[in-house]
């Protein structure tokens, strides 16, 4: 049965038929589609859990639980958010898994919604654990099932590696029987394994040492490295860099490829290649990963190897076609359309966003002060760019909290950050303690809109009063928690709720409490379709 599915959605495709019994995940472009597309397919479905985790690191370790369990569990989070997951992530190495482990990391070059391009093969490689990278939306299918199968043959975590463009485009995928699997309870009950203690830790790491081999031999001959050898110019194409190498070379007779979709590197097959050519291409998404495994320190004697590393292709952003005629000395076959008339249109807050007005009753309340303004990921983001251009910093999720409380040491005054309310939770959350263990003397303003805004509206775990209750868990005080309702006719009210809380020289924490604009569109758009539908009134 055919279906036309995102890459995101093949792999949670593939990850149902599976036999998965929890798939688990924090929002993140572009991987957001991944957790959503099971969760919309098995609603109503007992035994299958599939909910938002409070961020990515949480996510791997909810589904290294299940897989202690015994049961299949798919993990999805971007590129960026395996830095918050890597504590567990290099030490389910070692533990191993029990019943199939799969983590799915969506890659995000030319970033297209990300703070960096990082390349998850390093993890991968520097975890010494198997790795898929797909070409195309049906290999996103099949090899998420072949890496829950592996999984468990192994006893290992498996990775599988996304980019933006395989993320976000669809294609029709073959679809199979799903997979018969045992969905009982069956604890790994091996404390030794999985309890890393030194002297268990080092013994685990001897045998991950141990597993390479295998791990070798499986990619030596996996079905997903293909080599064609042909003409004297090699290829070397990894992932969907392979899409954009066939549509350009062709049947041209002059080059030989070999496409790569495993890692361990098929090193015989590598070296196959470069005996059989004169100079060999390497066309990869991301880092010059292969290229650079390939060069080592001094090269291929006797073989040119080019790639990114040699400026064949430009060191940052994506792939593409016209990069790779480029690369072969082809000229392009189109033409960039002419832009010098058309308008800018930067991103922007929507028209409503409660955001608009917290950041106005902020600048109005600085006027005048040599303010610091740290702020964090989200759509408040925004309030760097016209018309307010308030923001000074956005590094990572929860840093705002973290790096205010560092300029509050050094004596900066006043100093402010802006922190939605799912980040905090993803990140913040720990940063406060600190601050309110100190009173530092800095202001945390939490922009409480009731969802993950800039993914799409998911769930989040706090908001409203039970945030207050929150934040005098952590050790705020209540006579330091301000609230305020970010709408125009409040404005001069949160203005000089804001500057009290500034004048204030200690912690203060201001809520500023109200739902996104977009949500509360939907849930309007929602009820007035529901009272139609029953006949009442609108």
């Amino acid at each position: 049965m055919l279906e036309l599915l995102l890459g995101d959605e093949a792999v949670a495709l593939g990850a149902l038929d599976a036999g998965i019994s929890g798939a688990f995940s924090y929002p993140g472009t572009p991987a957001t589609e991944i957790l959503e597309f099971i969760q919309q397919r098995t609603r109503g479905v007992d035994g299958l859990s599939a909910r938002w985790s409070a961020n990515e690191k949480v996510a791997l370790e909810e589904a290294l639980g299940m897989s202690f369990a015994g049961k299949r569990a798919l993990v999805s989070m971007k590129h960026v958010g395996l830095n918050v997951a890597a504590d567990p992530f290099m030490n389910a190495a070692l533990t191993g898994a029990h019943g199939g482990l799969v983590i799915v990391v969506a890659d995000d070059p030319g970033m297209h919604s990300s703070q960096n391009e990082q390349d998850t093969r390093y993890y991968g490689d520097f975890a010494k654990v198997l790795m898929f990278e797909p070409s195309n939306q049906q290999e996103c299918y099949d090899m998420t099932r072949e890496a829950f199968e592996m999984s468990e043959r192994i006893g290992l975590p498996v990775l599988v590696r996304l980019v933006t463009r395989l993320a976000h485009s669809r294609a029709n995928v073959l679809r199979s029987a799903p997979a018969q699997v045992d969905r009982g309870v069956r604890l790994a009950n091996r404390p030794q394994d999985w309890t890393l203690l030194p002297v268990n830790a080092r013994r685990r790491f001897r045998r991950l040492i141990d597993l390479q081999s295998a791990l070798r031999e499986y990619s030596e001959h996996a079905r997903y490295n293909k080599l064609e050898l042909r003409g004297p110019h090699g290829i070397l194409a990894a992932g969907l860099a392979h899409n954009y190498v066939r549509e350009v070379i062709g049947s041209d007779s002059s080059y030989s490829l070999l496409k790569i979709g495993t890692y361990p590197l098929p090193v015989p097959l590598i070296r196959e290649l470069i005996d059989h050519c004169s100079d060999v291409l390497v066309a990869e998404d991301g880092y010059p990963f292969i290229e650079s495994h390939l060069c080592g320190l001094l090269g291929v004697p006797g073989r040119a190897i080019r790639g990114k590393r040699d400026g064949a292709f430009p060191p940052d952003g994506e792939l593409s076609v016209d990069r790779v005629r480029a690369a072969l000395g082809m000229p392009a076959t189109t033409t960039p359309p002419k832009v010098e008339d058309l308008p800018g249109r930067p991103p922007r807050l929507c028209d409503g966003c409660p955001h608009c007005d917290t950041f106005s009753a902020l600048l109005e309340a600085t006027e005048g002060m040599d303010r610091v303004l740290f702020s964090d990921i989200g759509c408040y983001t925004l309030g760097a760019l016209p018309p307010y251009n308030a923001v000074q910093s956005c590094v990572d999720m929860g840093a705002s909290v973290s790096m205010a409380l560092g300029a509050a040491k050094a004596g900066a005054h006043p100093v402010l950050c802006t922190i939605g309310d799912s980040t905090f939770c993803h990140s913040g959350m720990t940063p406060l303690l600190g601050a309110a263990h100190e009173d530092a003397n800095m202001t945390v303003v939490i922009l409480d809109n009731a969802t993950v805004g800039m993914t799409g509206g998911q769930e989040v775990f706090v908001t409203g009063d039970a945030f207050v209750d929150l934040l005098k868990g952590l050790g705020v005080r209540e006579d330091q928690i301000v609230r305020i309702e970010p709408v125009k006719k409040q404005h001069q009210r949160n203005v000089e709720l804001v500057r009290k809380a500034i004048e204030h020289r200690g912690l203060s924490v201001i809520l500023a409490c109200r739902p996104c604009v977009q949500v509360s569109r939907k849930a309007t758009k929602k009820l007035t379709e529901k009272e139609q539908a029953s006949g009442a009134p609108a």
